[in-house]
């Protein structure tokens, strides 16, 4: 008997140890499968998602939904849980393709996963490429470190919009729309209350009726007292942009900054001109800025011709003078290349000047080391002109956004 216990005994026990090793293998699949989640997660948060535990339990569900060796199947399966909004796409694509991406060259030992590993682990784990001899950096060489995938859009920053392909524009779209959420405000009548007594020239007064109404908890001792300062409306935002053939390169993404701004905040106005002045104010308004972007292209009937800034504005001043009010902040977006009338074109500059609180023109050829305002129009408005820019990328658009955020100081 006791030997019969004995042979019997030895396949139960080796069974147990394998299932063991099975469970095992299993609980160290799960976790490389949801550390490598971690990470994507932790990717599209660093590029500004918002992705959270829920979206990670979904994210692990949706892969046991779908057959996770399909890489296609994966990578939608994925973006449906992984992104709550349209602007997660971008940062889930680059981290996407930063933790699952296909080498270039994988030698043939290593172009499939062990036969021990299941679909998911094929999916999961990273390759690892072994670089042959024709790979193989110098020690002395300098190796050029490129930021993470997800830094794309930090790239594009210096980048001149003539330069700009297509993916490049739709990735740009959302640091536009942050910039575009900074803008010009001034003092208001009304006040609002402050938390402490201020320095000149925004000194806080009294707040005579929050004291009183306080002292009547002390027997009528004012021990709190209260004050308020004077609080800040935006202030008016006038957006002129040249649309004419000269401008062409960089009219589409200046107009996507006009229609951001006339979207995220109040009491701005956009205007295009190529020979004559078109208001495109309500054609930028909408959520979809691709939408907008098309009516604006439809109501400029002059779109990509020529330019006669001075007859523009002239149409500025007079018709649409009243609208404006005064103390706004006008910002010319142009390169200068007038056909009209440099004493014209002076003219109405000096009075758009007088009406506006500052006059800002952005041009997109200031940029270049070497250039050199000669053109008549430039020379006609320069001495009119508060602040000239350059227009040509996302970062002299958010210089723009901080002087306006100064009080162009």
């Amino acid at each position: 008997m006791r030997e019969h216990e004995r042979s019997t005994g030895g396949p139960v026990g080796s069974a147990g140890s394998s299932a063991g090793s099975a469970g095992g293998s299993r609980a160290r699949l799960g976790l490389r499968i949801t550390g490598r989640l971690v990470l994507l997660a932790a990717s599209m948060r660093a590029a500004g998602a918002r992705v959270g535990i829920d979206e990670l339990i979904g994210a692990h569900r949706a892969l046991a939904a779908v057959d996770p060796a399909d890489r296609g199947a994966a990578y939608f399966a994925l973006r449906a849980t992984l992104c709550s909004r349209r602007d997660d796409f971008v940062a889930f694509d680059a981290a996407f393709a930063e933790l699952f991406a296909a080498p270039a060259h994988v030698p043939e030992e290593l172009a499939e996963p062990p036969e021990l590993l299941d679909s998911v682990a094929s999916l999961v784990l990273p390759r690892v490429v072994v670089p042959g001899d024709d790979l193989r950096v110098p020690v002395d060489a300098e190796v050029e470190v490129l930021p993470a995938a997800w830094s794309e859009a930090e790239l594009l920053r210096d980048k001149d919009f003539a330069d700009y392909t297509e993916a490049e524009r739709r990735v740009a779209r959302r640091l536009i729309r942050r910039i575009a959420g900074v803008g010009p405000s001034r003092p208001s009548r009304r006040t609002r209350r402050a938390r402490r007594r201020g320095a000149p020239p925004h000194a806080a007064r009294p707040d005579l009726r929050r004291t009183i109404r306080s002292s009547l908890r002390t027997g009528g001792d004012p021990f709190e007292r209260h004050w308020r300062e004077p609080a800040e409306r935006p202030r008016p935002l006038v957006l002129v942009c040249d649309v004419s053939g000269s401008m062409e390169p960089y009219a589409r993404m200046l107009l996507q900054y006009m229609q951001a701004c006339v979207a995220a905040r109040r009491r701005v106005e956009g205007f295009v001109f190529g020979t004559r002045l078109t208001r495109v104010t309500a054609e930028l308004a909408g959520r979809d800025p691709d939408r907008a972007l098309d009516r604006a292209a439809s109501a400029a009937e002059d779109w990509s011709g020529g330019t006669r800034i001075g007859e523009a504005l002239a149409t500025l001043n007079r018709e649409h003078g009243r609208r404006l009010g005064r103390g706004a902040i006008v910002v010319l977006l142009s390169d200068g290349w007038d056909r009209g009338d440099p004493e014209q074109l002076a003219a109405e500059m000096a009075r758009l000047q007088r009406c506006a609180h500052k006059l800002v023109w952005l041009n997109p050829l200031k940029a270049h080391p070497d250039y050199e305002p000669l053109t008549l129009g430039m020379q006609a408005a320069l001495p009119h002109v508060d602040h000239f820019l350059a227009g040509n990328s996302l970062v002299s658009l958010a210089e723009l956004a901080e002087l306006m955020e100064g009080g162009f100081e």
